[in-house]
């Protein structure tokens, strides 16, 4: 998608390799789109990259609120700590 390798192309020299950086630079681009531009992007993606936006979406919320109700931690009394370790 050109806007991502523009945008990559534009940050590259200040990345750390961290996950953060995708998400600050993304949020940091998303503050200065209106609904308009937002509506326009969305338009001009291909129905291939729609369903994938959308279906990464989905996970995102679906992975956060199994999250919130403590689905994957470790619940068993015989735990040696309560450290809260996520099971994968």
């Amino acid at each position: 998608m050109k806007f991502i390798e523009d945008l990559y192309d534009l940050y590259k020299n200040h990345l750390t390799g961290d996950e953060e950086d995708a998400i600050i630079i993304i949020e940091g681009v998303m503050q200065d789109f209106s609904q308009k531009d937002l509506v326009g992007f969305i338009s001009g993606l291909s129905e291939k990259e729609k369903h994938e936006m959308v279906g990464l979406y989905l996970y995102e919320k679906f992975r956060l609120k199994a999250a919130e109700e403590g689905i994957g931690t470790t619940r068993n009394n015989d735990d040696q700590e309560d450290d809260g370790q996520i099971l994968h």
